[in-house]
């Protein structure tokens, strides 16, 4: 059966969801949850996500959120084989430093910089700039020494990867000087299914929303 995903599509995080939904062939129900006009904050949502949060999904029952735990959860439940998420100790615990490097340096020092600019109005700190890129270039030594971002096999931390460089890219940011990003970022975009689906149209649409409000 379909599994309910309660997301908006700018969102990096329920992209990365996305990805790994259409990677595994699991089909979603998507509810588009417009934060501004307060959908996460119903009696409905919050018995749900009591965090109110998105994404957040429903599984015949089942609620989690948090999108690599989600992505987590999709794999191991409608997984065909462990290409996506190894059960090997070792493989599966790269992927996870990845998927808690995305979450807690590389899209917390994106958000840090961008979002303020974008809903305070403030200017572009070149300080966070540097942490923003120095993070950067860890993400481009992990692919100097493999072709996916936790080794030989593309994964559920590419999903989650992929989302966060893209928002990146499409607000302007330059990728330039991390020839690695760029060469995987290409991989990416030929290799995953329904990239233009499930992440480009997102990315595209965060990258207008972001440049309609922030004056160069």
């Amino acid at each position: 059966m379909p599994v309910d995903f309660y997301m908006m599509p700018g969102s990096a995080p329920c992209r990365g969801v996305a990805l790994t939904a259409k990677a595994l062939g699991v089909p979603l129900v998507e509810h588009q949850t417009d934060l501004m006009k307060g959908e996460h904050m119903t009696p409905a949502y919050l018995k749900m996500n009591p965090q109110h949060t998105i994404p957040t999904i429903n599984d015949n029952g089942f609620s989690l959120w948090e999108s690599r735990a989600i992505q987590q959860y999709l794999a191991d439940k409608y997984g065909k084989n462990d290409d996506l998420y190894p059960k090997d100790a070792a493989k599966r615990a790269v992927v996870h430093q990845r998927l808690y490097f995305d979450m807690g340096t590389l899209y917390l020092r994106f958000g840090e910089i961008y979002y303020p600019m974008m809903f305070g109005g403030a200017p572009k700190d070149a300080e966070k700039v540097k942490k923003f890129d120095e993070a950067l270039g860890f993400l481009d030594g992990f692919l100097s020494e493999s072709k996916w971002a936790a080794g030989d096999k593309l994964t559920i931390a590419d999903h989650s990867l992929v989302a966060s460089i893209s928002t990146a890219d499409a607000v302007g940011h330059d990728l330039s000087k991390f020839p690695n990003i760029v060469r995987w970022y290409a991989d990416c975009k030929k290799t995953m299914v329904g990239y233009e689906e499930a992440n480009a149209a997102g990315a595209k649409g965060f990258g207008d929303w972001f440049n309609s409000v922030v004056k160069a």
